[in-house]
């Protein structure tokens, strides 16, 4: 998958004043699929932002982003939404699992939609093996209640992973964690990019985690600068 950012820009008019500011301001960019690169920068600097329209939860206020040729930012809210549940994996700072499900059932969520019954039990048991690679196969069961930090995050991105998607994006994914914990996490994402061939975008304030990819870029007054 091949990922091309066109002169992107982003505003938001301040409720206060109602004056525009500019967050992101002619960022083109593109990213072939196997990349791993992150993005870091100040608070504010518009790194979420950034990441945000790229998993088409977020519209660019001038610009046009495509992948593979198509230009998503023409599809209506139902085609987007179909399109990041197939080929875009998130992760965020937050695990984000929900606290009534066991994580198999957390994992399995992105199938919701899914009717296929055959599809679906493939998928509970890819789920399963990803779940043993991550070292949680005695986990499956347990709710979020009853495993640590790292293990919830180490569900998440199982969770990211779990419709073999194109491209993974992690924003903070090690934010919230311990030292060791946050090396686990940082240490399974790069192994996923490498042994899966999945693109990897990682905002990140972490200078460790971003020495693990392949490059890194900055964020500076809007602009998308390569370290």
């Amino acid at each position: 998958m091949i990922l091309r950012l066109d002169k992107i820009s982003k505003s938001y008019q301040n409720p206060g004043n109602g004056l525009w500011q500019d967050v992101l301001t002619d960022i083109s960019l593109e990213i072939r699929s196997g990349d791993a690169l992150a993005i870091s920068g100040p608070s504010g600097s518009g790194k979420s932002t950034l990441l945000n329209i790229i998993g088409t939860l977020d519209r660019p206020t001038t610009g046009s982003i495509s992948f593979d040729g198509k230009e998503v930012h023409s599809f209506n809210n139902n085609q987007l939404a179909d399109f990041r549940n197939l080929h875009i994996g998130f992760v965020f700072q937050q695990h984000y699992l929900l606290p009534q499900l066991s994580l198999l059932e957390n994992i399995l969520l992105p199938l919701i939609p899914v009717k296929d019954k055959t599809r679906r039990n493939a998928a509970t048991a890819r789920a399963k093996e990803l779940l043993h690679e991550v070292g949680l196969s005695d986990k499956l069961y347990h709710v979020p209640g009853q495993l640590s930090g790292g293990e919830c995050q180490r569900g998440a991105v199982v969770r990211a992973m779990i419709n073999e998607p194109g491209i993974i994006l992690a924003d903070e994914p090690t934010g919230s964690l311990d030292q060791t914990s946050a090396e686990q996490i940082g240490d399974l994402l790069s192994e996923i990019n490498k042994r899966n061939k999945v693109t990897l975008i990682i905002v990140t304030h972490s200078e460790k985690l971003a020495s693990k990819m392949d490059c890194v870029f900055h964020i500076f007054g809007g602009k998308l600068l390569k370290s």
